[in-house]
């Protein structure tokens, strides 16, 4: 079964409650979101795989640890994925990103594809897929799906904010890809928007709400 996350560090809460606020304007939200996801970064990557490798300080020579084996892609669903994107590269400037086009259809709540780009070796990557939001899970399924179809094994998904009905989804569709968030809030409303959550990500990234 996959593992849920929930990176709950003070400055990622104090920072995520300033995002919450329906006050916060584009700019700061969309500084606050690469702030956060960098932070996110270190927990996201905490398994990486280190080697032993001798260097010479001005002092003398040494064995050092550096990172080794899969190279990493960073995977945003478009369009609010992006704002994530920017702080997970200033953490891992050499990963290759991709990009999976999803909306939501109005009506039935339901993802609808319409791009995707990924690096041809994007098989043989760790693959972090970014959202802010998981709310029903259905465009978290379809884009790690679309991954497994292209012999994705190691993928991670990492959100901003969840709701608990979007965690059971990807849980029970993709038990072997673990989840992280920074918090988990309560519901759905009617609409299907996290509740309390913080609105239209990607409206408030591009302010085009």
């Amino acid at each position: 079964m996959s593992q849920l996350h929930v990176i709950n560090h003070p400055m990622i809460q104090h920072k995520l409650t300033i995002m919450r606020m329906k006050e916060t304007g584009s700019k700061d939200f969309r500084e606050l979101l690469k702030e956060i996801a960098l932070l996110m970064g270190y927990e996201v990557l905490r398994d990486l795989p280190l080697t032993d490798i001798e260097i010479e300080t001005p002092i003398c020579k040494t064995m050092a640890k550096t990172i080794s084996g899969r190279k990493l892609a960073i995977v945003p669903i478009l369009r609010a994925g992006l704002g994530m994107v920017e702080g997970l590269q200033s953490l891992v400037p050499v990963a290759k990103v991709g990009h999976i086009g999803l909306y939501r259809n109005e009506e039935t709540h339901k993802p609808v594809v319409y791009y995707c780009k990924l690096p041809k070796d994007i098989q043989k990557r760790t693959v972090i897929i970014t959202d802010p939001m998981l709310a029903t899970g259905g465009s978290a399924c379809d884009a790690l799906a679309m991954l497994k179809e292209r012999g994705c094994t190691d993928v991670r998904l990492m959100c901003l904010v969840g709701a608990p009905e979007g965690i059971a989804k990807v849980q029970a569709e993709h038990p072997d890809v673990d989840i992280f968030l920074a918090a988990v809030d309560d519901h759905l409303n009617e609409n299907a928007y996290i509740v309390p959550g913080l609105g239209d990500a990607g409206d408030r990234i591009f302010g085009t709400k």
